[in-house]
């Protein structure tokens, strides 16, 4: 799929029609779309610029853009629940995933996380996902080369379980590490063995005793910085004039993102100092 431009055969499209409603089709030679509200020819559909309007046999229009990355994630197939856009932007800028960063992830779930992290490594990165269920690999494997139109050289995708990875199994240390799996506390001696020094770890967690016990367990390895913990909360707004307010419905929890730092070998973290009680 092009980035931009005109739209080509090959392409992913959104339609859009006067309720807002989407409807997704990949373009393809001679193929039709089928609507109650008439027939749309894909061949009419090529050479337009999005942001156009495509009118149905019947005389709806349809508004028309290619898939973003996140309509990419949120109608994909899956067999994990994905890390939602709201969270992975935060992974992105918390976790500092920077071009030619090298990343270790699991699980891979259904590649949503991955997608945004390939993007962000750039050509010169490498990201390494575990995952330890073949079906849900299936599926991260499957969406990511449909998103980047192939396999990205800089993936490396393997079936298997985090807690038996050594550091020689990675090439080498990694810059950056993400969790998202059901036990993240069982995996943190391969994160303190694999992490460089100064390199940040995150891992994303969706109940309060599995943040009470990773976070614990960080505290427990002594060789972070004091973790962190937050969530976030999404709510659009609806602005028609005076009937301006909030929605009705919200994205509200989906996961607590935790954020530490691997410390120089041999350094003890400072004590956390908490304010006297008058």
């Amino acid at each position: 799929m092009a980035n931009s431009g005109p739209f080509q055969y090959g392409d992913r499209v959104q339609l859009t029609d006067a309720k807002r409603r989407h409807f997704t089709i990949i373009l393809t030679p001679g193929e039709k779309f089928h609507t109650h509200k008439g027939l749309i020819l894909h061949d009419d559909i090529i050479g337009m610029d999005e942001g156009s309007v495509v009118r149905s046999s019947l005389g709806s229009d349809y508004l028309l853009f290619r898939h973003l990355m996140v309509d990419h994630v949120l109608s994909m197939p899956r067999g994990a629940a994905v890390i939602y856009p709201k969270d992975s932007a935060q992974i992105l800028i918390e976790g500092d995933i920077f071009p030619g960063a090298r990343v270790l992830e699991a699980g891979a779930g259904s590649g949503a996380l991955s997608m945004a992290l390939l993007r962000a490594i750039g050509p010169t990165g490498k990201l390494i996902s575990y995952e330890i269920r073949e079906d849900h690999l299936d599926f991260a494997e499957s969406n990511v080369d449909e998103f980047f139109g192939g396999r990205p050289a800089t993936w490396d995708p393997r079936l298997g379980d985090l807690t038996q990875v050594t550091v020689d199994d990675l090439g080498g240390p990694v810059d950056r590490v993400i969790l998202d799996m059901v036990e993240p506390w069982e995996c943190l001696d391969v994160v303190r063995n694999t992490l460089i020094p100064g390199g940040v770890f995150m891992t994303y967690v969706a109940t309060v005793p599995q943040l009470m016990k990773v976070m614990e367990g960080i505290r427990e390895q002594q060789c972070f910085t004091e973790p962190k913990a937050w969530e976030s909360l999404v709510r659009e707004w609806k602005v028609e004039g005076l009937a301006t307010r909030p929605e009705h419905r919200m994205n509200a929890h989906t996961a607590f993102l935790v954020w530490a730092r691997r410390l120089a070998d041999g350094v003890m973290p400072p004590r956390p100092q908490r304010r006297a009680r008058k």
